[in-house]
């Protein structure tokens, strides 16, 4: 079974995602092509440091050009951002990369992308999937990949300096330049190290950089950029003297910011310092697109400077979308994803730190302090949040309890609105909220809340688990 979540499709590895389900979903990618009638705009390839994920990119490829389309190979292990801007230059209609994002380990999947580097929608994925259903693994073609190359089915490409050249023509190079910023950069064991540290140099920054060795077991750890898998990084930054620490998840889409005192610097605050200094001081317009687990502050920036906010289900499909037909300055979510108008219409934790630097440089302000100064004239808005793992049959209670009986705890906070466009989400009237979803990358209940406090926040969060009974179930907040 081949089932596309939020992030793509991800899989445990010998279990899901196997050579002949990777096959499958080739063929079903290359009939839809051709029902397209797009077959001569090729394929871009694309891998990460994932176990497989070299050779999953050759199944894939060896399925696509057997069956006429030109595949552009990239041989490297690449960012995710990287193979998407990719599909954009070469101007593909389909692209995909082979990685699990920020999934343990034993995972890997397959992200794939559509015309102008973007996260395929619904209805794309949608129709791969039936297709898979209704495929039988004879009807699958198959070409060596050697014997593809040798026919100019294959061509070998190499997208990093056109990538790289692409961000440093979007930051002001000259400000950092003059900043002399010392940085630490924790790849996570992924790929982000070579982009970034290649951008960062070429603007005279000091880097160095830690778990950058090839580990596909990422170090023990889960390749995500969070508050506790970052703790190596707190410490470093703080005992080094660094002015910025940056972690990167494992296809380098996302990013986790510690600022010089040690600390970790939630997504949400990252996102809300990025709109607020492109609208505040370099003095560009447009709204902020977020999802429905993403902070509010972002709606109180935009009200400030008569901007809109909009809110998207969770998938950066959503996120994109909207800010193409909003217009949008820039768009992120909770998980530490974003990307900027102008830019691909895709995550990029690569791009994204390069941004948060300029803005360091320009401001010649310290973390801490543009955090400081954002509270002072928007408010405080704390963030909690747990993930909870369920059973099949849990989760069918779940589903019948959250949204089919749509029945919610009895919170001491008046209400304002209650949401079930993903998940099922209870606006307060203080303007705080609370939401529970399920994961689309990973089997696990999702629970966000936003408080003035974070004791009101995670108050707010127990309340929701007592009511669905799963107190007793191992979740971190």
């Amino acid at each position: 079974m081949i089932e596309f979540g939020t992030g793509g499709w991800r899989a445990k590895i010998g279990e899901e995602f196997t050579k002949t389900n990777v096959q499958l979903l080739a063929q079903a990618l290359a009939d839809l092509i051709f029902e397209q009638e797009v077959e001569a705009k090729g394929f871009v390839v694309g891998y990460d440091r994932r176990f497989l994920s070299d050779k999953a990119a050759k199944w894939m490829a060896e399925v696509l050009t057997a069956n006429g389309i030109t595949v552009y190979f990239i041989e490297k292990i690449s960012p995710t951002p990287l193979i998407m801007h990719a599909v954009k230059e070469y101007d593909a209609f389909y692209g995909a990369a082979i990685t699990a994002s920020h999934n343990p380990a034993e995972y890997n999947g397959v992200k794939l992308f559509t015309k102008g580097g973007r996260d395929a929608t619904e209805e794309v994925t949608d129709e791969i999937e039936k297709k898979i259903s209704k495929l039988n693994l004879v009807e699958v073609k198959f070409m060596d990949f050697e014997e593809a190359k040798n026919n100019n089915l294959i061509e070998i490409i190499d997208p990093f300096n056109d990538y790289i050249d692409t961000i440093i023509s979007m930051i002001d190079t000259q400000s950092i330049k003059n900043s002399n910023m010392k940085i630490l950069l924790d790849p996570m064991f992924g790929v982000s190290k070579t982009s970034l540290q290649t951008i960062l140099i070429t603007a005279r920054c000091e880097v160095e950089t830690i778990n950058d060795r090839h580990d596909t077991l990422f170090g023990g750890r889960l390749p995500s950029p969070n508050t506790h898998t970052l703790n190596r990084l707190k410490n470093m930054v703080v005992e080094g003297n660094y002015d910025l620490g940056i972690g990167t998840d494992g296809d380098a889409d996302r990013l986790g910011i510690i600022d010089e005192k040690g600390n970790f610097i939630h997504p949400n605050d990252v996102l809300a310092l990025l709109y607020y200094y492109l609208l505040e001081y370099k003095g560009w317009s447009g709204g902020v697109v977020r999802n429905v687990a993403t902070t509010h502050l972002l709606d109180q920036i935009a009200k400030n400077y008569g901007e809109k906010c909009y809110e998207v289900p969770v998938g950066f499909k959503h996120i994109s979308s909207t800010m193409e037909a909003k217009d949008a300055l820039i768009g992120g979510e909770s998980s530490g994803g974003l990307t900027i108008r102008g830019h691909i219409r895709g995550k990029d934790g690569i791009f994204a730190a390069s941004i948060l630097i300029e803005m360091l440089s320009v401001t010649n302000k310290k973390l801490s302090e543009l955090i400081a100064e954002i509270n002072q004239k928007f408010g405080y808005y704390a963030a909690a949040e747990s993930d909870i793992s369920f059973t099949a049959k849990e989760k069918a209670a779940l589903i019948q309890k959250l949204f089919v009986d749509k029945k919610l705890p009895d919170f001491k906070y008046e209400l304002k609105d209650v949401s079930y466009q993903d998940g099922a989400k209870v606006y307060f009237e203080n303007d705080g909220w609370i939401i529970v979803r399920f994961s689309g990358t990973e089997p696990l209940l999702r629970i966000f809340a936003e408080m003035e406090t974070r004791d009101k926040a995670v108050e707010l969060i127990n309340k929701m688990k007592e009511f669905l009974d799963l107190e007793s179930y191992k979740s971190v907040i």
